[in-house]
């Protein structure tokens, strides 16, 4: 145990002497402590801030520069958003219309009104990633339609009717028409007129 109590001694002497030599060590180093060395130290510091104040103004010309081109570039990129969110909206427009328009056709067979069909369908629903119209889907989703509202379809008997004949009308129906001769028929106009009179 003598040993260990020895070496403690010799550790706390050596921090001791350690902690020591960084303190007169900073002393010789501060250069502030001496006056002369302070002003060596102020005049090396004003000397490195002039240098950076020079570099500072030859460098900021170029970094407006930079940020005018920058800034130039925003709109660039803004104006070619504004571009694309256009051309984005007409695409959608046109797949839309060509939405309607298959959706239209393809109710045309079983509708009794086939702009009734779009109106019950969710038409963003039909085009795929490419931008290509779902026909069979459509057409699916049409025959459902069909099943949950019947009352679209178009009726059983949907030949057009022909119009009966009628033998009243025209002149070959009635008995008491007169020929088609002008002058006879002036003359029984005449006739019935005068007996009329009488």
């Amino acid at each position: 145990m003598p040993e260990n109590e020895e070496t403690a001694e010799q550790v706390e002497t050596e921090s001791q002497e350690t902690e020591a030599a960084p303190e007169a060590e900073q002393v010789a180093s501060d250069p502030w402590a001496d006056p002369a060395k302070a002003r060596k130290e102020i005049e090396k510091l004003r000397k490195e801030s002039a240098g950076w104040r020079t570099k500072y103004q030859e460098t900021k010309p170029l970094a407006q520069k930079a940020q005018e081109l920058e800034d130039a570039q925003k709109s660039d990129q803004e104006r070619l958003t504004e571009q694309l969110t256009a051309a984005e909206k007409r695409i959608q427009r046109f797949q839309q219309h060509a939405v309607r328009s298959e959706v239209k056709a393809l109710a045309s067979a079983e509708f009794a009104d086939p702009e009734d069909a779009h109106a019950f369908l969710d038409l963003t629903s039909y085009v795929d990633d490419d931008g290509d119209v779902d026909t069979a889907a459509i057409q699916q989703d049409l025959k459902d339609l069909l099943k949950r509202k019947p009352h679209l379809a178009k009726p059983a008997d949907t030949s057009p009717r022909a119009p009966k004949a009628d033998r009243t009308q025209g002149s070959s129906g009635n008995g008491n028409r007169t020929p088609n001769d002008p002058g006879a028929e002036f003359a029984d106009f005449m006739n019935r007129s005068l007996t009329r009179g009488r």
